[in-house]
């Protein structure tokens, strides 16, 4: 979603009616690749360029390609292969070893489904979306987009059909299956290539307590596109000065926090006040929310007393209340400072909406990046066996 939000950022500050731009977007990849798809890049007429699809291999061409799509206004797809036999020899110094598509759309502001439009209501989405973009097929119909909204339905520029059907059934189910994947159609109108891509909407972080250690956690967060929120019951905490990047700063007593803050499936909150009553009132009004990640600053024994203190009064946690709560909150790299702390906890929250445990890559069995199996065993049959 970050790459979504800077490239909207770059496109507000140009004049499309005398300047071009470009985007290229990884569709499709097969054996390995330093980003997966759906990583995009801005590129502009002047030869800037925002986002990356790659370790830094790839982008010098994209450029090259971006200016004759941005003169013919025809999106088009570039295959790299980056496979140390290939002749190509790219993303060799970076290990890269694979076949990647790369899909290359002249921003077009009249188009019925333009770019910046797509991407703003990407942004705002409160809840997962799903793209399908043909990056294969007829050439009228490369670039051809369809939004999928679980209560909105399927909307797009998609002209056959059939196909209109096909992905409107397949997006449907991707927001189920949640894995991204570039699939081939064949239809009586012609073969398709396509990009199914998953768009989840931005992690929103609420930091309970504007202390000195909670200003770079909220630095820390935006970095990563986060929408950050802090919130605290002392107005001199939570002065502007403290969490200048900060989408949102709140004054709000405890007992309004389920009035004055939207707890979504997409939020995670961290409660960092040093006070142990407000830290346990605020737990008790975050539990019934759907947070999947609650981390609370300070020692064990804190979180233990306030399990006692819910127990006398009648509350009990669930088993999924405690996979939810992280107490202390931070994955374990020996942090003892604030900035590391902030590291601590920020990795900890991207490992749990990656739905990965945190550890070190050195012990991971498999790759880094969630393959699409199905690629990935034909391109080991074509270009391994």
């Amino acid at each position: 979603m970050k790459e979504f939000k800077s490239i909207l950022k770059e496109l507000d500050k140009l004049d499309l009616s005398t300047r071009r731009a470009a985007i290229a977007t990884v569709v499709q990849v097969r054996g390995s690749s330093y980003r997966t798809p759906g990583a995009r890049m801005l590129i502009t007429d002047d030869g800037r360029w925002v986002g990356s699809i790659s370790g830094g291999c790839l982008e010098g061409d994209a450029l090259r390609q971006a200016r004759q799509v941005m003169i013919d206004k025809l999106p088009q797809t570039v295959t790299y292969d980056t496979r140390e036999g290939s002749n190509q020899n790219l993303g060799i110094s970076l290990g890269c070893n694979g076949v990647i598509d790369v899909l290359i759309e002249p921003v077009d502001v009249s188009d019925s489904l333009d770019t910046i439009g797509t991407y703003k209501r990407l942004v705002a989405a409160p809840s997962p979306m799903a793209m399908a973009t043909v990056f294969g097929g007829p050439g009228k119909d490369i670039g051809k987009k369809l939004l999928f909204e679980e209560e909105a339905g399927a909307t797009g520029n998609v002209e056959d059909r059939d196909l209109f059907s096909r992905l409107t059934h397949d997006l449907g189910l991707l927001l189920t299956d949640r894995t991204s994947i570039a699939r081939k159609y064949v239809l009586d109108s012609g073969t398709y290539d396509v990009f199914l891509e998953l768009i989840q909407p931005s992690v929103s972080l609420i930091i309970f307590g504007g202390g000195f250690d909670a200003r770079p956690v909220s630095k820390l967060a935006k970095t990563l596109g986060w929408d950050v929120t802090v919130t605290d019951e002392c107005v001199a905490h939570i002065a502007p000065l403290f969490f200048p990047t900060a989408d949102k700063l709140s004054l709000c007593q405890r007992t309004y926090i389920d009035r004055d803050f939207q707890v979504t499936a997409n939020t995670a909150c961290v409660l960092m006040s040093h006070n142990y009553e407000y830290d346990r009132d605020v737990l008790r009004k975050l539990l019934p929310t759907p947070t999947p990640f609650i981390g609370i600053l300070g020692p064990r024994k804190r979180f233990d007393k306030m399990l006692a203190e819910y127990s006398r009064d009648g509350l009990t946690l669930t088993d999924n209340d405690f996979s939810r709560v992280h107490a202390p909150v931070g994955l374990d790299i020996g942090a003892e400072a604030a900035d590391e702390i902030a590291v601590s906890i920020i990795a900890e929250i991207q490992s749990k909406f990656a739905n990965r445990d945190g550890g070190s890559l050195k012990y991971r069995r498999g790759p880094i990046h969630e393959r699409d199996t199905v690629s990935d065993q034909v391109f080991k049959q074509l270009y391994i066996n």
